[in-house]
């Protein structure tokens, strides 16, 4: 029986070429559409909806994304699967395997929300991005959705027992984190074995407007030299 093709892959849009994607990598980022968590720092708020409002049900075909990732080989590294949130689409490991007999090396963001489908990907992939909202008990207040907190945990385990390339990474708000949240994390993830961390400052622009503009974070840099942040983790960067 031949296995369905990704033509259905909600594509709601296609950066050709990034630097930061995956950091190391020359990449081109495939984002898809449907996100269910609603978090306030979203800088992608258009992909949420499953169907992008007033666009057809695929706003980007994946046959024409395929095209042009095949005129790219021997120029980019990789793909990275992002969104939205790939692992909600049942077809995205279909898509990982075309991508990957093109030659490309493949990456993903995720937040986690789907540890099954997860699992099932992490053996088809080079590296994965994985977004950390807050301590585990807490996620509901970032997310919206009660017991995602669960759903993120199982993910991260999924992940370390891979041996996949990754890096974990929060974006933090001072009006969604304090610092002593964000110390707890840390606390939280050195004690599952996480290795690289990552903390991205929350940038305004291009942000849902629904948090106060934060132009400057000038105690963060002291804060995490303070907790030993760099002390938990083989790698820790502040972005």
């Amino acid at each position: 029986m031949l296995k369905q093709r990704p033509t259905e892959l909600r594509v709601g849009g296609l950066t050709r070429l990034s630097t930061c994607d995956w950091p190391g990598q020359l990449a081109a980022t495939v984002f898809c559409q449907g996100c269910a968590w609603d978090c306030p720092y979203c800088h992608n708020p258009g992909l949420r909806p499953t169907r992008a409002p007033g666009q057809s049900p695929v706003p980007v075909a994946w046959d024409s994304v395929l095209a042009f990732l095949s005129s790219r080989r021997g120029l980019l590294d990789a793909v990275v699967f992002s969104g939205g949130e790939p692992t909600l689409q049942p077809v995205l490991l279909e898509a990982v395997g075309e991508v990957r007999r093109l030659g490309f090396r493949v990456g993903l963001h995720t937040a986690g929300m789907n540890p099954e489908p997860l699992r099932q990907l992490l053996p088809s992939l080079d590296w994965v991005g994985l977004d950390v909202k807050a301590p585990f008990a807490d996620y509901a207040r970032i997310t919206g959705v009660q017991q995602s907190g669960e759903r993120a945990l199982a993910s991260l385990r999924h992940l370390l027992g891979s041996g996949v390339e990754y890096e974990v990474r929060t974006t933090w708000h001072p009006a969604l984190l304090s610092l002593e949240d964000l110390c707890r994390l840390k606390e939280e993830l050195g004690s599952l074995g996480v290795t690289h961390y990552v903390v991205q400052r929350f940038r305004f622009q291009g942000a849902r407007p629904l948090l106060p503009a934060v132009k400057e974070f000038p105690e963060l840099q002291k804060f995490t030299a303070q907790c030993a942040f760099s002390e938990a983790f083989l790698r820790f960067e502040i972005r």
